[in-house]
């Protein structure tokens, strides 16, 4: 199979943190690829995979005619149904799954699942962290430039007044004991408009603060900085910091229930020395690691698999 030639479905719900992992491993494995976002009708939407039969009527989104791919690659829940079908339609089709797909991963060609996910098994790849599509950084980084990385409430953390208040006082400490260093701070969708408002109350003084109006800095930012700090709650944001190489510290949130996996990810990210918890840090210090390019690594491994066993 030449595999600058082979047809990729890129299939998510549309979220953008499903859609940088399928674009990010898509984009090593060819140039010819189909974004879809797909979605179902009731009671699919709402139920696990494995428990309800599967026809074409059930997806609310239309198939790609005459476009029959080689690959599908997916992530997310309402992808599993989509990939499965597919499985089932295209007799050759090699399917990967990103994430853990709650089924067993025979219904797939690879399963690709991060190590804190702790999801095993013949035919799955673990990941450090999560894939994403960011590429390695060939500029030169602004020295001074620290970016706060900002997430939002979810369902393992509370990120309310108290949690967006003490994230201010450690950013106004850092900068007042670190007076060279330019804050940049990006708010994400998942941010609220009162942890928005709070922050541009405290910090519109000492910091340039995107909180969603205009182009997103949020790439260039990644390529030019040369410190980190990021909320604790998003796996993705974290794990796309961490191609820049340079020191991320977290700034961790309180949990509402606690979460092995997140605990899984945070350990293996600090004991690798990719990150620190910024809460006792007064003076911002650098260090180095590898690079952290995931989607380029499990990319060359399914290549090679392709290539000589087919999957």
């Amino acid at each position: 199979m030449n595999l600058e030639k082979i047809k990729i479905w890129a299939v998510t719900d549309g979220s953008q943190g499903m859609k940088s992992q399928v674009m990010g491993l898509s984009k090593h494995l060819s140039r010819n690829i189909t974004e879809i976002k797909t979605d179902l009708i009731f009671p699919w939407n709402k139920i696990q995979p494995g428990f309800l039969p599967i026809y074409k009527w059930v997806f609310k989104n239309k198939f790609p005619e005459n476009n029959e791919p080689n690959i599908l690659i997916s992530c997310g829940r309402k992808s599993v149904y989509f990939s499965l079908y597919c499985k089932k339609i295209f007799k050759n089709l090699i399917n990967i799954h990103i994430q853990n797909p709650k089924i067993s991963p025979k219904n797939f060609s690879c399963v690709i699942s991060p190590n804190h996910d702790n999801f095993n098994g013949f035919n799955v790849l673990n990941s450090v962290g999560a894939l994403h599509h960011l590429d390695k950084n060939s500029e030169t980084c602004n020295p001074n430039l620290v970016t706060c990385i900002i997430g939002g409430d979810n369902q393992h953390y509370y990120f309310g007044k108290k949690e967006v208040n003490g994230l201010c006082d450690k950013l106004i400490e850092l900068k007042k004991n670190n007076k060279d260093i330019e804050l940049n701070i990006i708010t994400s969708r998942r941010t609220s408009d009162l942890i928005k408002k709070i922050i541009i109350e405290n910090l519109k003084g000492i910091a340039a603060i995107w909180t969603g109006d205009g182009k997103n800095p949020y790439k260039e930012s990644i390529k030019r900085s040369s410190f980190f700090i990021v909320t604790s709650d998003s796996t993705s944001m974290i794990s796309e910091a961490a191609i820049s190489g340079k020191p991320i510290y977290i700034f961790h949130l309180s949990f509402k229930r606690m979460s092995r996996r997140f605990e899984n990810f945070h350990k293996e990210f600090s004991d690798l020395g990719i990150t620190k918890d910024v809460v006792n840090v007064n003076y911002l210090t650098n260090w180095s690691y590898n690079s952290l390019n995931e989607s380029k690594r499990i990319a060359s491994i399914i290549k090679k698999r392709i290539i000589e066993e087919n999957i």
